[in-house]
């Protein structure tokens, strides 16, 4: 599932073009995007390069699936336990 209609390299292009001075307004006039939207992408990626960002979407996914499988160890393990314990 799709979360944005923008790419790693479309962001980092909307971001290097706000910091070579062109004005937030006029580039979410461009790319029909919210002033909010800018902000929050240059608190995330401020500073990054594409390699950074696809590193980062890579941990973020390892991140994932091992919370995943520590909640599902997690289940079997209290499973157990109220096994072993009525007997």
């Amino acid at each position: 599932m799709k979360k944005t209609r923008f790419t790693e390299a479309q962001i980092m292009g909307i971001l290097r073009q706000m910091e070579n001075g062109a004005p937030v307004s006029e580039l979410c006039r461009e790319h029909g995007m919210s002033s909010a939207t800018v902000y929050k992408w240059r608190a995330k990626y401020g500073g990054m390069d594409a390699s950074l960002i696809s590193e980062m979407k890579a941990i973020a996914e390892e991140n994932r699936r091992l919370k995943r499988m520590f909640a599902d160890v997690s289940m079997q393990n209290d499973l157990l336990k109220e096994a072993l314990g009525k007997k």
